[in-house]
């Protein structure tokens, strides 16, 4: 193995041959195009053989499990696919990020996520593969891009395992094949990490100031999550990098100032451009993306002060479930990250005990501290956050979990002839086999023999880890590759699964259905997962996995009533209304039931693997999206859409419907903006009352779409998701009150251009 590395010096007893200590880094001339041309194809001429067609085939297995059956997700988050769509049809909305080109409001977070897909269906035209594909592509690249970073300071293997677990932790592929922000956020994370590892190298400030246009666009794509990692990547060059503590500081505030530009100048023209002429800012109860960035996309995450969110509203938190240092553990979280999370934390220490007595400037410690501290920072903001999170957000953590990971197995095996090395590398297998059998064994029916042959697997390898100096080079080989084989035989199952389910709504989760989750909103544990298997712990009703019936829930009765264990309904910004709440555990009324890998019959559709859709969203169902409209778009009939795209070229909006996911499933149909009154939760105050009399009066919008989505929120005085007198419910009486109702294949319009008969 040859790396750069400056004076490592390893502790502890050294191995019976130790290698002479490489050579101070000398200064490379930049390599002419077409030397770098060939290096990439062949790779470095100190690496062994087998290296760069292990990497290129790597690359090509990922290309074609996150490419694989992409189109049968549809639009998978209707709420950014509605997003693109318009970007696609007008620049304005493409700039702001608006929800439909009319550009009545954004969605709540900045744009940059939605600008690769809106190019592509401009280019290729509105379809699920246009809209996906550079969602996948961006998994490619982040796996070979996490690659490079662990391969700059160590083995090519290093690189190798840190990139083949990136690629099969299920959340990863999971989200590297849907069109949330967390794809684009997740490749520029690495990127940011990859350009500070190479500016510790040398301190070559462009490097640096590259880390910080990463961030910037990161801010772009996802607002303060993208500056999780900032303090322990600044402290590592701050005190790690080989230059004079003046020059260091200023290289710091540099890479702040191109961070602050690169992600600063959109935020500026969009908080100068005039209110009046702008969409309205999603997600914000003031329009201002400021309002938004520190409330509801910041603060209010962590403390769980989220007004105008669903469950939120200032009441404190624990509503996304509860938190703790084990929360990343649980049922609903352990299968889509955790798998080797234990094994990462071994490792880390592990890597920096070899490291310590290095010098100050040494570069495998930095990549420890670097990747090490990125982890630290976002488990534990992870695991204490008390507003909304989603077990997708845990994608966050793939790249750094993969690359400790890859780099503390090389360098164990580098040692594994002394005792404490081979006792730490049999330790980490041997946890990693215990902990993938206590998840598979989660989903008892789900391959029981896959748990058993983890276990064996494992436990087999880790007693021949200990045999350490004693193995011949195959025979050694052959423990290295069951262990490995054992450690990611889980998590690849897991992935596999996801891969082979369709997956649509705001909330979708990898792998099988799991017994005990952590509770979604209205719910303390249990909750989303835990609720297919039993739908008796908490969450949001109509989850259940079993074969009741029930219009909303397993078992539930009643309108809007209390549910066992979670809140009464409307309480904490949940939506009242219209539809009927039924399911043990409270929550959210208006879905029918629906769930993953199971079936159950619900109000508005029969469930089937649809991953996380849960309400009347099932397949085939045509009204209501999962959560009655909140967490899904509706289906669309052929008559309705006839109807709406009659005249389309008169109005501005051909509909407006309450809430983006509903209006979504109805844009997406016609490919005719469609208003989303109140932004994503039906929350916002957007468009005001005046404002959509204004509108109405001057011909602008065609119909108001009232029944099939979010529990029937149009359906009374009241409906609205922001309670009895929020904006959207007030729009919503005054329809009803003036306006002609008319009703085509069981969906309910108010067509706004008549007056109702009795306001004649």
């Amino acid at each position: 193995m040859t790396t750069y590395d400056q004076g490592f010096r390893a502790a502890g007893p050294p191995p019976p041959t130790p290698p002479t200590p490489p050579a101070p880094l000398p200064a490379r001339p930049e390599a002419p195009a077409g030397s770098r041309l060939v290096r990439a194809w062949r790779g470095r001429p100190e690496d062994p053989r087998w290296a760069r067609p292990a990497l290129w085939g790597l690359l090509a297995v990922t290309a074609v499990l996150y490419l694989w059956s992409l189109g049968a997700s549809g639009y998978a988050n209707q709420f950014y696919s509605a997003a693109v769509q318009a970007g696609s049809e007008s620049w304005k909305a493409f700039f702001f990020g608006s929800s439909d080109a009319g550009n009545s409001i954004t969605v709540d977070k900045p744009p940059a996520a939605l600008w690769p897909m809106a190019l592509s269906v401009r280019l290729f035209g509105l379809s699920s593969w246009a809209i996906l594909v550079p969602e996948a592509l961006m998994g490619v690249a982040t796996v070979g891009l996490l690659y490079a970073a662990v391969r700059r300071r160590f083995s090519a293997a290093a690189g190798l395992i840190a990139a083949a677990t990136l690629a099969v932790t299920p959340v990863a592929a999971l989200m590297f094949r849907f069109n949330n922000p967390d794809a684009l956020l997740c490749l520029l994370m690495v990127a940011a990490v990859y350009c500070v590892l190479r500016a510790l190298e040398d301190a070559r400030t462009k490097w640096l100031v590259l880390a910080g246009v990463c961030f910037g666009f990161a801010f772009l794509t996802k607002t303060l999550q993208a500056w999780l990692i900032l303090p322990p990547l600044a402290v590592v060059y701050a005190v790690c990098a080989p230059a004079k503590p003046g020059r260091r500081i200023g290289q710091l505030l540099l890479a702040g100032l191109a961070m602050v530009v690169s992600g600063g100048w959109w935020v500026a023209i969009v908080e100068l451009w005039p209110k009046s002429s702008r969409p309205y800012i999603g997600g914000s109860q003031n329009n201002s993306f400021l309002e938004l960035t520190f409330g509801y996309n910041g603060l209010g995450r962590i403390n769980g002060n989220e007004t105008g969110s669903v469950g939120g509203g200032g009441n404190g938190g624990g509503r996304w479930g509860e938190t703790g240092i084990d929360r990343l553990f649980g049922s609903d979280m352990g299968g889509q990250i955790a798998w080797l999370l234990p094994a990462a934390f071994i490792l880390l220490l592990a890597g920096v005990w070899l490291t310590w007595r290095a010098k100050r400037t040494d570069t495998r410690r930095a990549a420890f501290l670097v990747w090490g501290g990125a982890m630290l920072m976002t488990f534990a903001t992870f695991s204490f956050m008390s507003g909304i999170f989603h077990q997708y957000y845990n994608i966050a953590l793939a790249p750094y979990i993969a690359a400790i990971v890859g780099m503390g197995a090389a360098m164990l095996w580098e040692r594994r002839t002394t005792v404490a090395a081979s006792m730490v590398l049999a330790a980490t297998v041997a946890v990693t086999a215990v902990w993938s059998y206590v998840l598979l064994d989660r989903s008892p029916d789900w391959h029981p023999w896959l748990r058993w042959a983890v276990l064996i697997g494992g436990l087999a390898a880790a007693a021949g880890l200990l045999a350490g100096a004693r193995l011949g080079g195959r025979s050694a080989l052959g423990v290295a590759a069951l262990g490995l084989a054992a450690s990611l035989a889980g998590p690849l199952a897991y992935t596999l699964n996801t891969v082979d389910t369709p997956h649509r709504g705001s909330i979708v989760t990898a792998g099988p259905a799991v017994s005990g989750g952590m509770g979604g909103p209205g719910g303390g544990p249990g909750g989303f997962r835990a609720g297919f298997r039993d739908g008796a712990n908490g969450g949001p009703p109509g989850l259940g996995n079993g074969n009741g019936q029930g219009q909303n829930g397993q078992n539930g009765q009643g309108q809007n009533g209390p549910g066992q264990n979670g809140g009464p309904a409307g309480q904490q910004g949940m939506p009242p209304g219209g539809g009927q709440q039924g399911g043990q555990n409270g929550g959210f009324p208006g879905g029918g039931q629906s769930q993953q890998n199971g079936s159950g019959q619900g109000q508005n559709g029969q469930g089937n693997r649809l991953g996380m859709l849960p309400g009347g969203m099932g397949e085939g169902g045509r009204r209501g999206g999962g959560m009655g409209g909140l967490l899904d778009g509706p289906s669309v009939s052929s008559k309705v859409k006839a109807a709406l795209e009659k005249n389309a070229g008169g109005y501005t909006w051909v509909a407006a419907a309450i809430g983006s996911q509903n209006a979504a499933g109805y844009q997406l149909a016609t490919g005719e903006p469609v208003m989303a009154i109140g932004g994503f939760n039906g929350s916002d105050p957007s468009p005001t009352l005046a404002q959509f009399k204004e509108y109405v009066k001057q011909g602008r919008i065609h119909y108001f779409i009232s029944s099939g989505g979010m529990g029937g929120m149009g359906g009374g005085p009241g409906g609205g998701p922001g309670g009895g007198n929020g904006t959207s419910s007030q729009i919503s009486s005054w329809i009803q009150a003036n306006f002609k109702k008319v009703t085509v294949d069981g969906t309910t319009l108010y067509d706004l251009t008549q007056k109702a008969s009795n306001k004649s």
